[in-house]
């Protein structure tokens, strides 16, 4: 299921040890990195400077309202307000990005 319904994240994302970045970053091992610090991706300012831990509750919290979590974060994203879609693709990104 959360695999589905990563599927349009996966139009600027991927998933596997080292993968491309795209538009973002591989999202590989992302769970407990800190937001913004991979030396091979051009982060927005404030998300380099959000300090922001990639825990499942920072990623729900993305995933709900990327703009509104970190504001002037640049993923071009609305947000799923739907806590069964976000809880679906942490469980995805948990098994995919281990």
């Amino acid at each position: 299921m959360g695999k589905r319904q990563f599927a349009p994240c996966s139009a600027c994302h991927t998933v596997e040890a080292g993968g491309p970045n795209k538009v973002g970053p591989n999202l590989h091992g992302i769970i407990g990195q800190t937001a913004g610090l991979r030396e091979d991706f051009v982060y927005s300012e404030a998300l380099k400077a959000s300090g922001v831990v990639w825990t499942e509750e920072n990623l729900r919290a993305w995933i709900k309202k990327p703009m509104d979590f970190i504001a002037g974060s640049k993923m071009p994203f609305g947000g799923y307000a739907s806590e069964k879609i976000q809880n679906n693709i942490i469980a995805y990104l948990k098994e995919a990005t281990q």
